[in-house]
């Protein structure tokens, strides 16, 4: 079941990365929102505190109050990337554990393919904010941590489907999908998004092949 959207900043584009369902924004929100929009228009360099305030229809030094430093305001996009990635790729959506190999198949397609057909830009911000983190260790550690959300219920599940790796097999879960979500957001593939049965294809045929042949 999906919840209503979140109403817009003002003055957001439409499929901007804030169109994940949620509650009404904060004011956090809201500047954590256009931080993210202009990551997907203009890049990292068009991102100032000035445009955020602008583009969240906020008084001047608003975001500098919140954020002072670009470390702070990186911070801040990270924060709310995740926050609007959880909605969508919905961690608690994942079977309970022992629920078998096919529920864990359904459930990462369905995510998957509601990723990549209704919230595209979000991956171009992902991807800006993960280009960016290369380069800054400080923020790696807190991009790290925060993608430690989706991580750590995935090596649950694969350990309670009977995984005799599941770490390795979840990272492997997560290269394919990264993989699949680049191809179709910035890559050779941006054209063609692969549908649910596709996806739930592709996950079964990893799941049988790290599990022993056990998938559905």
């Amino acid at each position: 079941m999906t919840a209503a959207p979140a109403p817009d900043a003002p003055g957001t584009p439409p499929d901007t990365p804030h169109d994940a369902p949620g509650a009404p924004p904060t004011r956090a929100d809201r500047i954590g929102d256009a931080a993210l929009d202009l990551l997907v228009e203009r890049g990292m360099r068009g991102l100032t505190h000035r445009a955020v305030d602008e583009r969240a229809g906020l008084p001047q030094g608003s975001t500098s109050n919140h954020a002072r430093t670009r470390q702070a305001l990186l911070e801040t996009a990270v924060r709310r990337q995740v926050e609007l990635e959880a909605a969508v790729l919905a961690p608690h959506e994942l079977p309970a554990a022992g629920a078998g190999p096919e529920a864990l198949a359904d459930a990462l397609a369905l995510a998957l393919h509601r990723y990549l057909t209704d919230h595209r830009a979000l991956l171009v911000s992902r991807y800006e904010l993960a280009l960016e983190a290369t380069r800054r260790p400080e923020l790696r550690s807190f991009f790290d941590a925060a993608g430690s959300v989706f991580h750590t219920p995935l090596i649950a599940m694969m350990r309670a489907a009977g995984s005799p790796a599941p770490e390795r097999h979840a990272l492997s879960l997560v290269a394919w999908c990264e993989g699949l979500m680049f191809s179709c957001a910035a890559g050779s593939f941006h054209a063609a998004v692969p549908g649910r049965a596709e996806l739930r294809t592709g996950f079964d045929e990893l799941l049988r092949g790290m599990l022993g042949g056990t998938g559905g």
